[in-house]
C-alpha cells in the first residue's frame, strides 16, 4: 500500500479537532438544557404538562451557623393511588405516558360521579362530580375531594420551588377499606401495597433524573440518613424521607384480642422496610391491632371506621374513663349510615359510647413495645400519632427509659398536652395542614415551647390522605393573597398555578392540591405573622436534628442486669417466685413483689462504685405512689438522690446528676395500690 504523504498529521489533526468538538458539545447545554446558571430547570420536561408558576432560583446552602433552611412537610401520601386496592384514589403522581394519562378520573366515575362511593361515606354527599382532569379539573382536585389526586410531581415541584426541602412519603394503606371497597384492580395485602409504594417513588425519582439529564441530576431525592438530606438541601433540592402508615404492618392484626404476628414477623417486617429505605413509622392506624390500640376518629368517620374495626378485628372499639388529663378523640353517637350498615353481618350495630369515656381500654401490647423497641434498635423514628393515650404514654416510657430521641408528631393525631414531652425527649412535632387562622392560633398557643427548646415548626399536608384541607378565605377578605408573591426566602417569584385551561387562587380555591403549599404559606404569615412561618423555615433544621440524634444514639449498658439482690421482703406464693432477683433477670414476665406493706425497699450491689444517674422502673399493677432512689459505697450509709410523692405505675424513668453507687435501693413509702410493691424490671445506667 502506498502511504499518501503527510497522512498522519492530517489523521491526528482531524481527531484532535473532533475531540474538542465533542468537548464543546458536553460543555455546552443542549436546546433547552439547563445552564450552570438555571441548574432548576429541566432539560426537558414533558409537553404538554403542568405549569410551575415560579420564576427564579431555589435557594441552595446553609446559614451562617451551618444549619439547613426550609420547610418540612412532615406527613404526605405521594403513592396512595396505589393503595387501597388502586381504585380509590384516582389519578397518578406521574405517568411516562404523560399528564392527560396521569390526572384522570377513576374510570367507574363516569359520567357524573354517583359511584364515587367512598365520597359518599365519608362526606355524606352524593359523590356527583365532574370527572373530567386534564385539561378542564371542573371540579378536581379540590380540598373538599378526598379521592383524586393531589400530588402530580409537578405539584410537588411547585411545593419544593417555593421552599420546601424536606418531605416524609408515608406510605400508606388499608386492607379493611381495600377490601370492602368495589373497585379494585389488586390485592389487599398491606405489606404487598407498600413494597409497590416504594418502588413506584423510586421510579418517581428516575422519571425526574431524566428530565435533568440522568441518574442524581433531579431535584426529587430520596434519602436514606440524615447526612444524606443535609447534602440534598445544601444543594437546595428536596430531601424526601420515606415513612409507614398503616393498620397491619407485617401482618399484625388482633382477632378477637388474639395477636395474628410473632416477634420474628416484626423482626422480618422491620429489616425489610430498613432495607427498602424507609426510616419512621406508625405502629398503629385506624384500627386497634396486636401492636397498639388507636386514637379514635369522630362523628360519622368515627362510626365508619368503627365498623371497619369490627371487620378487621371482631370487636368494635372500647373506651373507659380516662386515668389522667390526655384523652382520645370522643367517638359521639352518630348512627351508621346505611352504606355502613350494609357491610356489617345482619344484626351487628355499630354500640353508642358514654360521653365521659373517651379513651380506648387498649394501649400498647409486649408485641408493640418489642416493635418500638426494634425501631430505636434500628435507629428509625416512631410516630406517635394515631397511638391511643394508653399506648402512646408507654410508647413515651420506653423511649425515654433509653433517652432515645427519634419521636415524631406529624400531623395533629397526638395528644397536644404530650408536646413537651416530645420535645423534652428532643423529638419533632408538625400540625396538620389547617386553615391559616387555626393553624396560627396552635402555632402561638405552642410558640413559648419552641422557644424553650430552640426548635422549628413542621406541617402536615396528608395530601390523598383523605382527610380533607383549608378551604378559601375569600377573596373579599381583608387581607387575602396578592399575586405574584415573593418565597420566603425572597428570591422566588410565585404566581397563581395553572394546570391545563385550570387556574388555582388559594383565596377562592383553597389548597386544592400539593402544588399551592406555597401560597397557604403566605396566607399563613398575612393571618399569623412572620414569626410563624420563620419558625417553620427552621423546619427542616429540626427535623433532621431529630433524625440525626436517633442515627447517633448509643443503647446504655443496663448495670443492674443479672446483679446481686436484695429486699425488705417477698411475697410468698407456691407456685411462683417472686424473689428480688427476678427484677433484674431481663424478662417482664418475672417480678419481685413485696409483702403488703408501705415501707419495703429492694437493693441492687453493681459489684463496683461506678458513676450512676439514671434508673428505670418497670411497675407491675402493685405500683409506689410514693417512692425513692438511694445509693450508697459501703452498704451502710444511704444517700437520697431522686424521689416522688406521685407515680402513677407503668415505666419510671429516675433521672439525676450521676453519684458515684456501688449499691442502688428503691425504697417504697407509700403504695399506689392495697397490694404491695412489684417490679417486673429495674434497671441502673450510667451518669
Amino acid at each position: 500500500m502506498t502511504r499518501l504523504p503527510h497522512a498522519r498529521p492530517r489523521i491526528v489533526t482531524l481527531l484532535i479537532s473532533l475531540l474538542a468538538l465533542a468537548a464543546a458539545m458536553l460543555a455546552s447545554p443542549a436546546p433547552g438544557a439547563a445552564s450552570g446558571a438555571d441548574w432548576w430547570e429541566p432539560v426537558s420536561r414533558p409537553a404538554p404538562d403542568s405549569r410551575i408558576d415560579v420564576t427564579g432560583e431555589p435557594f441552595r446552602g446553609t446559614d451562617a451557623q451551618g444549619r439547613v433552611r426550609g420547610f418540612v412537610d412532615a406527613h404526605n401520601h405521594l403513592m396512595s393511588n396505589e393503595a387501597f386496592g388502586g381504585r380509590l384514589i384516582c389519578g397518578k403522581t406521574f405517568s411516562e405516558a404523560g399528564v392527560a394519562d396521569a390526572l384522570k378520573d377513576c374510570p367507574e366515575h363516569y359520567p357524573d360521579g354517583s359511584l364515587a362511593f367512598f365520597d359518599l361515606i365519608t362526606k355524606g354527599g352524593d359523590g356527583r362530580h365532574d370527572p373530567a382532569g386534564w385539561p378542564t379539573f371542573a371540579d378536581w382536585p379540590a380540598h373538599d375531594s378526598l379521592t383524586h389526586q393531589q400530588n402530580y410531581y409537578a405539584w410537588v415541584e411547585r411545593a419544593w420551588r417555593g421552599g420546601q426541602r424536606v418531605l416524609v412519603n408515608d406510605l400508606v394503606t388499608n386492607g379493611v377499606i381495600c377490601s370492602v371497597y368495589f373497585f379494585k384492580d389488586r390485592s389487599c395485602d398491606e405489606m404487598t401495597s407498600i413494597r409497590l409504594q416504594a418502588q413506584k417513588t423510586y421510579d418517581l425519582q428516575a422519571y425526574v433524573d431524566r428530565m435533568y439529564g440522568g441518574p442524581g441530576r433531579g431535584w426529587f431525592r430520596i434519602v436514606t440518613d440524615s447526612a444524606q438530606a443535609r447534602e440534598v438541601v445544601r444543594q437546595g433540592k428536596l430531601a424526601v424521607v420515606l415513612g409507614v402508615e398503616t393498620s397491619e404492618p407485617f401482618g399484625c392484626k388482633q382477632i378477637l384480642d388474639v395477636a395474628q404476628c410473632s416477634r420474628d414477623d416484626i423482626d422480618r417486617g422491620l429489616d425489610e422496610l430498613h432495607r427498602l429505605g424507609v426510616r419512621s413509622m406508625f405502629l398503629c392506624h385506624k384500627f386497634d391491632n396486636a401492636l397498639c390500640g388507636v386514637r379514635f376518629d369522630e362523628g360519622g368517620l368515627g362510626t365508619a371506621i368503627n365498623a371497619g374495626q369490627f371487620l378487621s378485628t371482631g370487636t368494635f372499639w372500647q373506651t373507659e374513663r380516662c386515668a389522667g388529663p390526655q384523652h382520645d378523640n370522643p367517638i359521639g353517637l352518630a348512627p351508621a349510615t346505611a352504606s355502613v350498615q350494609q357491610q356489617l353481618p345482619p344484626g351487628v350495630t355499630v354500640p353508642s359510647y358514654a360521653g365521659d369515656a373517651q379513651c380506648n381500654t387498649r394501649g400498647l401490647t409486649e408485641l408493640g413495645e418489642y416493635a418500638v423497641r426494634g425501631l430505636m434498635k434500628r435507629k428509625m423514628m416512631l410516630e406517635v400519632d394515631h397511638m391511643s393515650v394508653k399506648a402512646a404514654g408507654r410508647a413515651f416510657d420506653v423511649l425515654e427509659s433509653q433517652s432515645y430521641p427519634g419521636v415524631l408528631s406529624s400531623h395533629s393525631w397526638m395528644d397536644l398536652d404530650w408536646t413537651e414531652r416530645v420535645y423534652r425527649l428532643g423529638g419533632f412535632v408538625a400540625q396538620y395542614m389547617h386553615g391559616a387562622e387555626g393553624f396560627s392560633a396552635e402555632a402561638g398557643r405552642t410558640d413559648a415551647l419552641r422557644d424553650k427548646y430552640r426548635v422549628g415548626y413542621g406541617y402536615g399536608t396528608d395530601m390523598n390522605g383523605v382527610g380533607g384541607w383549608p378551604g378559601p378565605r375569600g377573596a373579599d377578605t381583608a387581607n387575602p393573597v396578592r399575586y405574584p408573591f415573593r418565597s420566603a426566602d425572597g428570591g422566588s417569584l410565585i404566581d397563581r398555578q395553572t394546570t391545563g385551561s385550570r387556574t388555582w387562587d388559594l383565596n377562592t380555591d383553597g389548597a386544592a392540591h400539593d402544588g399551592l403549599v406555597p401560597d397557604w404559606l403566605e396566607d399563613v404569615r398575612l393571618v399569623g405573622g412572620q414569626d410563624v412561618v420563620d419558625d417553620l423555615f427552621r423546619g427542616a433544621e429540626s427535623y433532621l436534628t431529630t433524625w440525626g440524634a436517633a442515627e447517633q444514639h448509643r443503647a446504655t449498658v443496663n448495670l443492674a442486669a443479672g446483679a446481686p439482690a436484695a429486699a425488705s421482703s417477698s411475697e410468698w406464693n407456691p407456685f411462683t417466685s417472686y424473689a428480688p432477683g427476678r427484677a433484674v433477670d431481663g424478662s417482664t414476665a418475672t417480678r419481685w413483689a413485696s409483702d403488703w406493706s408501705d415501707d419495703q425497699w429492694l437493693r441492687i450491689d453493681l459489684g463496683a462504685t461506678t458513676l450512676v444517674g439514671r434508673v428505670t422502673l418497670d411497675w407491675e399493677r402493685a405500683f409506689g405512689r410514693s417512692y425513692r432512689i438511694e445509693v450508697s459505697t459501703d452498704g451502710a450509709t444511704w444517700q437520697p438522690v431522686w424521689a416522688t410523692a406521685d407515680g402513677d405505675g407503668g415505666l419510671d424513668t429516675a433521672r439525676f446528676a450521676g453519684v458515684p453507687a456501688r449499691q442502688v435501693r428503691v425504697h417504697g413509702l407509700q403504695r399506689g395500690t392495697s397490694w404491695g410493691y412489684s417490679l417486673h424490671e429495674l434497671g441502673v445506667y450510667g451518669g
